[in-house]
């Protein structure tokens, strides 16, 4: 079972949080890779950036303006 890679965008502006969602899943292949955002357009770029590379994304429970993005494939 591989291991879940964590990711904190937290204090970057669009399209970064994108960016650095995108190499991560590109580097993971398949798997799971959480990323923790801290706007609502940062969450909307990332689900949409994952979406279009054809993994799944889930939202975990916003706390305030952060949220964490369940990522698998």
């Amino acid at each position: 079972m591989s291991e879940t890679i964590k990711i904190d965008t937290s204090g970057f502006s669009c399209p970064q949080p994108a960016l650095m969602a995108r190499q991560a899943l590109q580097k993971a292949g398949k798997g799971v890779v959480e990323v923790k955002v801290d706007s609502n357009t940062a969450c909307e770029n990332v689900s949409r950036t994952a979406n279009n590379m054809g993994w799944k994304v889930t939202f975990g429970q916003p706390s305030g303006d952060t949220y964490l993005l369940r990522i698998e494939k």
